[in-house]
């Protein structure tokens, strides 16, 4: 499937930007219930939970907080870079890769985690797992020549 031309707009990484902080802004003051559930695009008919991502900036060290779809996978919470089919990898992946240890929060609790990224394997098995949380993670894979890169948040003790 080809990617949607307006996708390629420059308007789009800003838009993605500042929707992310109005959502992270409602899920901070609300505990999740605003800004908890992902109910764009495939998540109209099947809305998915969402986490807050904290991450450090590997060139500023400013801390920036994310909303994320998240799959749990036992004890681990698990979370994909796809960036909605984009050529490149976000940021925060860049900022995780380089300092794993961070916080997410999911409602009002906030959990430390150490991120890695999960192995062929292992994404191979969470794969179809993350397409049945959000069948649009398939359309995004077949929108960019990257494989989409999944982390594995595993809780730490603080």
């Amino acid at each position: 499937m080809d990617r949607p031309k307006q996708l390629d707009s420059s308007l789009v990484p800003t838009v993605i930007k500042y929707m992310s902080k109005v959502n992270t802004w409602a899920y901070k003051r609300t505990g999740g219930r605003i800004g908890g559930t992902w109910r764009v695009g495939a998540g109209l008919r099947k809305p998915v939970p969402t986490l807050l991502l904290e991450h450090t900036g590997r060139k500023s060290g400013k801390q920036f907080t994310i909303p994320l779809l998240f799959l749990r996978d036992d004890t681990d919470i698990v979370i994909v870079a796809s960036q909605g089919g984009l050529p490149k990898n976000p940021q925060w992946y860049y900022n995780l890769v380089a300092a794993p240890d961070t916080t997410v929060q999911i409602g009002k609790d906030r959990i430390p985690v150490r991120a890695r990224l999960a192995d062929d394997a292992e994404r191979d098995r969470l794969w179809p797992k993350l397409l049945d949380l959000y069948a649009d993670f398939d359309n995004y894979q077949s929108w960019t020549e990257r494989r989409i890169p999944i982390f594995v948040l595993e809780p730490r003790t603080a």
